[in-house]
């Protein structure tokens, strides 16, 4: 797998980095958000499930349209930094919020520039690497991207600590590393050579998407129902917090989910060049099932950090899994439309798993929202059924 790793293209090693950065600064906001949210700022649960929801079935919605673009223009990069470069303008608005409605205004700004960066963002994956290394290549990047996921919610602890817990200061810190992430992008990234780009006349061909074929479209409906069983994690937060957690603290959660994570992805996307998708998608239900059940269940931190735990090692099985099969099933000439497709759809179910989970929160409890995933995880098993094998 090492062997494997070294062989990646150094352009998806750079955009491992740029992740980290960026998400050392995301998580880092992320981590406290839903205590600022609920605590400070007196949101409720529900409230927040529609806030995170919104926010990241806008981001799908803009990676539709990237995605789309990006395959126009024969040009990837330029979006690429074009969203990072939001996603970083956005960071100094969190710690200005004295509203929830301003939490959600620079929650959506946030994810617009996601949005943008990330359809283009994994068709250069798959642009730059042999399909025999793309499970490598998506383990690579989001292996990356998950050491700054877990690194984001530290820095928060520590920060915390030494300005006695202002949140706001914290916050405004955010900004640092998402400029670094900026200035690799601009500097460090390089993409094939253009081709000419293909004139259109509306913003997306939706007479191109049988185009796609069966394979990608069931990577869709696999990928849409795993969404359904896996809400936003600022819940992961709220249930440490209900169980003991300081806001100091409460980062933690996310620490261990991460770390998880990040050590997995790797070998994992390794793995899955040489034995096929399907049976490491599988293993990850069985993960988010068991992650679910812990939480629901959980007397106290320590079977959090555990659920938590579980919970980002179903991420590894499955996030850069399913990009590496939408980039298998994807003609290259609609690659970039292939994931703003895919991630349209699962921003649409995220949205409609992270409001069912606040209500149920606020309607029944912390055990309901997790017993509830625990049920469409194994939904989704029975839809990964239909997947074809791939590579």
């Amino acid at each position: 797998m090492a062997r494997q790793s070294s062989r990646v293209p150094r352009t998806v090693w750079v955009l491992g980095f740029v992740s980290l950065f960026m998400d050392v600064s995301s998580e880092l906001v992320h981590s406290l958000l839903p205590l600022f949210l609920v605590v400070g700022l007196g949101a409720s649960p529900a409230v927040l499930g529609v806030i995170e929801g919104i926010a990241e079935s806008t981001a799908s919605v803009a990676k539709l349209f990237s995605g789309w673009l990006s395959d126009r223009l024969g040009r990837r990069k330029l979006l690429v930094a074009l969203g990072y470069g939001l996603g970083a303008a956005s960071k100094p608005l969190f710690p200005l919020a004295t509203a929830p409605w301003m939490v959600l205004a620079a929650r959506f700004a946030d994810r617009v520039g996601k949005g943008v960066r990330g359809a283009p963002r994994d068709a250069l994956v798959a642009d730059v690497t042999p399909p025999g290394l793309r499970g490598a290549a998506y383990g690579v990047r989001q292996s990356l991207d998950t050491v700054g996921a877990f690194v984001g919610p530290l820095a928060a602890i520590g920060l915390m600590a030494l300005l006695d817990g202002d949140i706001r200061a914290v916050l405004m810190l955010a900004v640092l590393p998402a400029v670094i992430s900026v200035v690799l992008v601009v500097a460090g990234v390089e993409e094939p050579r253009a081709g000419a780009p293909r004139a259109a006349a509306t913003p997306v061909r939706w007479s191109e998407a049988g185009a796609l074929g069966v394979a990608f479209w069931g990577a869709v409906g696999v990928g849409v129902v795993f969404t359904l069983a896996r809400f936003s994690e600022a819940f992961l937060i709220l249930r440490g917090a209900d169980l003991g957690f300081s806001a100091t603290l409460a980062p933690l959660v996310l620490v261990a989910m991460n770390l998880v994570y990040a050590v997995a992805a790797a070998p994992l996307g390794g793995l899955s060049d040489r034995i096929g998708r399907r049976p490491l998608l599988a293993a990850g239900l069985v993960a988010l099932v068991a992650a679910d059940l812990v939480l629901a269940l959980a007397p106290g931190p320590t079977a959090v950090l555990m659920g938590a735990g579980l919970w980002g090692l179903h991420m590894a099985l499955t996030q850069g899994l399913l990009s590496a099969v939408v980039a298998d099933a994807a003609p290259p000439r609609l690659r970039g439309a292939a994931f703003g497709m895919f991630n349209l759809a699962t921003g649409v179910a995220l949205l409609a798993a992270s409001t069912l989970a606040g209500v149920l929160w606020a309607a029944l409890g912390p055990a309901a929202t997790f017993l509830a995933g625990a049920a469409f995880a194994a939904v989704a098993g029975v839809g990964l059924l239909g997947l074809r094998r791939r590579g």
